[in-house]
C-alpha cells in the first residue's frame, strides 16, 4: 500500500512573529528575573530606569532568576540571529539596492548573537575568565545590534516615501541607544560620585535594553504592514525571500504569491 502523494504546494507563513518574539523574550526575561531576584531579596525594590539600583545582569545573576533569565535570552538569541538574517531579503523586497552596507547586516547580528550567547551562558558564573567574557559579550552585542539598527532604519527611512511615524520612530531609536552608549561609557568623567556612577550606568543598561525592544516591536509592525512573508514548498524548500512587492504606505495585508 503506498503512502500519500503530496503536491508542491506553498505555504506562506506571515514573517512579523519573529522579530515581536525576538523582543519580547528578553524583555520577558528581564522583567521576571528583576522580579523573582526582588521577591527572593537578591536585589532592593525600586525603579532601575530612573534610581539605577541595580544591573540587569546582577538582577539575573544568581539561583533562579539567574536560569529563567538563560532559559529565555538564549533561543531568543537564535530568533535574532534568523531575524537579521532575513532583513536583507525584506528590504531588497522593497526596492532596496543590496549594496555593501545592507549586505553587512547579516554579518552583523549573527555576531550580536553569538556573543549574546556568550553572555547569557557565562552569566552568574565565577571567575576571571568568566567575567571578561561576560563583560566583551554584552558590550559586542550592543555595539554590533547597535550598528545593524542603523543601517536598517536608514534603508528603511529611505524607502517610505510618507515617512510614516513608526518610521522615524525607528530612526530616532537607532540614534538613541548609540547616545545611551556613551553616556554609560563616559560616565567617569562627569565628575560624579562612585553611586551615582553606577547608578547612571545601570540606568542606561536599562534603558538601552527598552530601546532594544521597541526596535524590534516597530519592525515586527513593518513586516506585518508589508505582507512579508515565509513560504514552505515541497519542491522549492523555505525561501526566506518571499514578500508582498508592495510599496510601505500600503494597508493591505494579504500575501502575494509568485508566479
Amino acid at each position: 500500500m503506498t503512502g500519500p502523494v503530496f503536491e508542491g504546494r506553498a505555504a506562506d507563513w506571515s514573517a512579523w512573529p519573529l522579530p515581536f518574539l525576538a523582543g519580547l523574550l528578553p524583555l520577558a526575561a528581564t522583567v521576571l528575573a528583576y522580579a523573582l531576584s526582588v521577591r527572593l531579596g537578591i536585589v532592593e525594590s525600586c525603579n532601575p530606569f530612573f534610581d539605577g539600583c541595580t544591573s540587569i545582569s546582577r538582577a539575573a545573576r544568581h539561583g533562579v532568576p539567574n536560569h529563567l533569565f538563560r532559559a529565555l535570552v538564549l533561543p531568543a538569541a537564535a530568533l535574532q540571529a534568523l531575524f537579521w538574517l532575513m532583513c536583507l531579503s525584506w528590504l531588497r523586497s522593497l526596492g532596496a539596492a543590496p549594496n555593501r552596507m545592507l549586505r553587512a547586516v547579516p554579518v552583523l547580528g549573527i555576531a550580536a548573537a553569538v556573543f549574546l550567547v556568550l553572555y547569557a551562558t557565562f552569566l552568574g558564573a565565577e571567575g576571571t575568565a568568566y567575567r571578561w567574557m561576560r563583560r566583551y559579550g554584552v558590550v559586542v552585542y550592543f555595539g554590533a545590534t547597535s550598528v545593524a539598527m542603523l543601517i536598517v532604519s536608514d534603508a528603511v527611512r529611505r524607502l517610505a516615501p510618507t515617512r510614516r511615524f513608526v518610521v522615524m520612530a525607528l530612526v530616532a531609536l537607532s540614534v538613541a541607544l548609540p547616545l545611551l552608549g556613551l553616556a554609560n561609557a563616559f560616565a567617569p568623567l562627569l565628575g560624579l560620585s562612585g553611586v551615582a556612577i553606577g547608578a547612571l550606568q545601570n540606568s542606561t543598561e536599562w534603558w538601552g535594553g527598552l530601546l532594544f525592544t521597541l526596535f524590534f516591536f516597530a519592525l515586527a509592525w513593518l513586516w506585518r504592514t508589508s505582507s512579508f512573508a515565509i513560504r514552505f514548498s515541497a519542491t522549492d524548500g523555505l525561501d526566506p525571500g518571499v514578500a508582498a512587492r508592495k510599496p510601505m504606505e500600503s494597508r493591505s495585508h494579504g500575501t502575494s504569491r509568485k508566479p
